[in-house]
């Protein structure tokens, strides 16, 4: 084993180091509860002095946005997590070296495949990469994983399905479209990405039965307080924008083709609509074209205002100034192509 140090292969670069994520001896969570009390002394002062100055319409628009967000996202967000402590504490390494290929190129798209199997949105997909990764899982698949999970899964399909009755073409649409992008962003990352600008949560590590438990109620305890205050970030912009932002401004361009598909992405962004509910919006907007609704499907659930909340909070900024712009420009000219042939 001595014989290889100093060495470096290239799938050094891929797979995260040794002390990848770790922190000071601040215990987990506490940032995050001064965080939580900074926020509600922030809403208390707001409830007394700056509620009265706005109107009680878009006061009440925001609110109830705000916690429809919260509440969409929240139960999937805990089902993230819980599997991403799950895959910490209790699945060995080996199992994924077992079930991905040994070259990360080939392992991007079987993850992106297996994004298929896994219910959830947005908000669990980022926890469970986060835990693929820390066990060895070469990012760009995790990243791939991420990706294609809140997009392909059978709920999400199912969903779409309903909100397009006798039109397949939209769900055959949206899952080659999701599938598409995630392994090019996959084989991207692969291609350019470093480790130093990725950053996930410390694991703790611990042996026996015993040992795991721990190691699964830590990571739980930790990734519910960090992930959960960047939920809520997400959630408040994305109600500050839906109340903002008229509605005369959106019907006004759904005749402009190209432009149409650039306002339905954007919104999609800031709509923060969860993956299993965002179907039935896009059905709505029946004044734009298909191609201009695929992109709002495609490009909702791999990035929107609360989601890059968590990548920043997991992963960290210098990770997600490049992913971010990278997914989004790949999903809106993905859908742009698959819109055209259907």
């Amino acid at each position: 084993m001595n014989d290889h140090v100093g060495l470096r292969s290239p799938e050094d670069d891929l797979l995260p180091p040794a002390d990848w994520g770790r922190r000071g001896p601040a215990a987990p969570g506490t940032r995050a509860a001064w965080a939580f009390g900074v926020l509600a002394a922030g809403l208390v002062a707001g409830r007394t002095w700056v509620a009265p100055a706005v109107a009680a319409r878009e006061l009440d628009a925001w609110a109830t946005i705000f916690i429809a967000v919260c509440v969409q996202a929240l139960p999937f967000l805990v089902f993230g997590v819980a599997v991403s402590a799950a895959i910490t504490a209790f699945v060995p390494p080996s199992v994924w070296r077992r079930v991905l290929p040994r070259r990360p190129g080939a392992a991007v798209p079987v993850a992106g495949a297996m994004g298929a199997v896994l219910p959830g949105c947005e908000c669990a997909s980022v926890p469970v990469a986060g835990g693929l990764m820390a066990r060895g899982v070469a990012p760009a698949a995790a990243l791939t994983f991420l990706l294609a999970a809140p997009a392909i899964n059978p709920i999400v399909l199912v969903a779409t399905a309903v909100a397009f009755p006798g039109n397949p073409e939209m769900v055959a649409g949206r899952f080659a479209a999701s599938l598409l992008v995630a392994v090019l962003a996959g084989w991207a990352w692969l291609l350019w990405g470093k480790g130093e600008w990725l950053r996930v949560p410390a694991r703790p590590h611990a042996a026996g039965a015993a040992g795991r438990l721990e190691a699964f109620r830590q990571a739980m305890r930790h990734d519910i307080m960090h992930a959960g205050g960047f939920l809520v970030v997400g959630a408040a912009a994305a109600a500050a924008i839906n109340v903002v932002v008229p509605a005369g401004w959106v019907t006004a361009v759904a005749g402009i083709p190209v432009a149409s598909v650039l306002l339905l992405a954007l919104l999609a962004v800031l709509m923060s609509i969860c993956s299993e509910a965002d179907a039935f919006v896009a059905a709505s907007l029946s004044q734009f074209s298909t191609t201009a609704r695929l992109a709002f499907l495609v490009v909702g659930p791999m990035v929107d205002l609360k989601l890059i909340a968590l990548q920043v909070g997991f992963f960290g900024r210098r990770f997600a100034v490049r992913f971010i712009p990278l997914t989004f420009c790949l999903a809106v000219g993905v859908s742009m192509v698959i819109g055209g042939l259907l």
